[in-house]
């Protein structure tokens, strides 16, 4: 409906202002039920351009406009707004576009776009905590918005497998694999502590036996409180000296072990990525070199101290960034400057970086080095997502990665379960501040926001397996006449705003819109249920309170389903 309009008042604009072109209007729902079903500024900001006041001008455009006969009136209001009150047919014709379209309702024609979304991407040095899952859930989330608005999506993890932080998850698994011998030696306080480590541990023990033992007596390299970075390197280096081809399959096992049970828990997590890139094909590959090379000739390199910066501060960036260190041994920034470059080399017409709200200052130097290449760096857009503080009552869950004491994404999902972990996390915005109440995720009552949701879903459920013996044809315009009641009107508006839902919270990456419709969908559907009867023996009333219910269901699934969050048929009642 809201299309239908802006056509109309462009065919106006055109009749009346030839002239005028390019200008952007909106056609929104007034704040006040009064003021109409919809309302548009477009004479307001016509007014100075054609010099006239803006209740003229919204005379002129209103005297332009085709007849509808999906229009009840038309008002001018204010300073200038026109205002729309639909018939009563226009406000129906929801539930048959709905009822026809079934899980198509609400999803755009499709475009010929092409976006590229990237996101989790943590290092593969660990299970999957309750931070990367808000991430995981959000760019999943926001994929699927993408995809109902048009857009052709494809979805991306990097893989974080070379450099330091592997090796150290390689020392990690190595050093438990020796206790399983009885070999302990001193373990790194900043080596990965957590229970998984010692499982691969035992696993590396089990399969290979003693392939990989040394004496204690052969393993030099000392421990330096002081220095504890510089101490583990050491450590790093002996173990490789001592281990030498046999090292890198203890970083390959350490590796998979590790994006196996990632790529688990995400898929157990509802999320599936299109492609797993690795950060080690763009360095094997030449590509690293090759952006680095690009950049020198751009000018956008430098020599100190034995390495190779980028001057990054040319584009804004509060220093200048070491690519390649005095040891010859490239940084993960210039991995990332190849990853970046690759992905304008396949074509995408949007890339989306989804990022932990930490990585803020790294988005002045990335698109510094898209810019530097050439690059159109406004094709790169980054979201950011902050932490989620987990709370079990009023305690805070504490959470270390490097000491192993964090919640995983598994762990959570165990103890409130799928639904409520998508539903929970993208109820604010990205960029806000989350705290995860486990306790309230966990109940069955109306102020847990996916209980709520769902449970209307269920009612709906229940009062068809009721009626499952009544027509199951969509009902006539005689019919939906009926549906009179200020509690039909309302849904029937609610429902009616569902495509313009997906279009807002996809252009603005704000799937928490989305949440925020169906909990007021939800509220309008209890409130309908418990003051009327659907099953009336009055059939046409009846019909029609059916259909309009349905279609309720059906946009219930419909936006849960681009949360990922399921909608049951059956549930228990509240228990408050």
């Amino acid at each position: 409906m809201k299309q239908h309009l802006i056509n109309l008042l462009n065919h106006a604009l055109s009749s009346v202002y030839a002239h005028v072109t390019g200008l952007e209007f909106s056609v929104e729902r007034p704040k006040q039920a009064s003021h109409g079903d919809y309302a548009t500024n477009l004479a307001m900001l016509l007014a100075k351009q054609v010099r006239a006041s803006p209740r003229e001008v919204a005379q002129a455009l209103i005297s332009a406009l085709p007849a509808s006969t999906l229009i009840s009136s038309i008002e001018i209001a204010g300073a200038g707004f026109i205002n729309f009150t639909l018939t009563h047919q226009a406000r129906a014709q929801v539930i048959h576009d709905i009822l026809q379209l079934k899980e198509s309702f609400g999803r755009a024609p499709r475009k010929t776009r092409k976006v590229l979304i990237e996101y989790v991407s943590a290092n593969p040095t660990g299970p999957l905590h309750v931070g990367h899952g808000r991430g995981a859930a959000y760019g999943a989330s926001l994929s699927n918005l993408l995809d109902a608005a048009g857009y052709d999506v494809y979805q991306e993890y990097y893989v974080n497998d070379a450099g330091r932080q592997m090796d150290i998850l390689a020392l990690s698994t190595w050093l438990r694999y020796l206790e399983q011998s009885g070999i302990n030696l001193a373990f790194p306080g900043n080596a990965y502590q957590g229970e998984y480590v010692k499982q691969m541990g035992e696993t590396l023990a089990s399969r290979d036996g003693t392939k990989y033992l040394v004496s204690e007596s052969e393993f030099t390299a000392k421990l330096n409180t002081e220095d504890p970075e510089s101490g583990i390197d050491r450590y790093i280096a002996e173990m490789k000296r001592l281990l030498g081809t046999n090292y890198g399959y203890v970083h390959q096992f350490s590796l998979e072990t590790q994006l196996a049970s990632c790529r688990s828990d995400l898929e157990d997590f509802g999320v599936k990525f299109d492609n797993w890139f690795s950060e080690e094909t763009l360095i094997a590959s030449g590509k690293v070199d090759a952006a680095i090379k690009k950049l020198g000739e751009g000018g956008h390199l430098y020599e100190s101290k034995g390495a190779l910066w980028f001057k990054s501060t040319a584009f804004g960036d509060e220093k200048d960034r070491v690519i390649r260190r005095e040891n010859g041994q490239t940084t993960y920034f210039a991995s990332d400057i190849a990853y970046h470059l690759d992905k304008f080399e396949r074509e995408f017409d949007q890339m989306i970086n989804i990022w932990g709200a930490d990585h803020h200052g790294y988005i002045a130097r990335v698109k510094g080095a898209l810019k530097a290449m050439g690059l159109e760096s406004n094709r790169l857009e980054i979201a950011l997502v902050q932490f989620a503080i987990l709370w079990r009552g009023k305690e805070k869950v504490p959470m270390s990665t490097r000491s192993g004491q964090f919640i995983t994404l598994r762990d959570l999902c165990n103890e409130v379960g799928h639904d409520a972990a998508r539903f929970f996390y993208i109820l604010r915005k990205s960029d806000q501040h989350l705290d995860f109440d486990l306790e309230l995720a966990k109940t069955q009552k109306n102020d847990n926001p996916v209980y709520y949701i769902q449970y209307a879903h269920a009612r709906i459920c229940s009062v068809m397996e009721l009626a499952r013996n009544q027509p199951s044809t969509i009902p006539g315009e005689k019919e939906l006449a009926l549906l009179t009641s200020p509690y039909e009107q309302n849904i029937m508006k609610r429902l009616a705003d569902y495509p313009a839902i997906i279009e807002s919270a996809g252009s603005d990456f704000s799937p928490h819109l989305i949440a925020y419709y169906l909990r007021d969908l939800a509220a309008e559907l209890h409130s309908y249920y418990n003051a009327v009867q659907f099953l009336v023996g009055d059939i046409p009333l009846r019909s029609a309170r059916l259909a309009l219910i349905i279609a309720i269901a059906q946009v219930l699934r419909n936006g849960l389903n681009l949360l990922g969050v399921s909608a049951p048929e059956r549930m228990q009642q509240p228990n408050d």
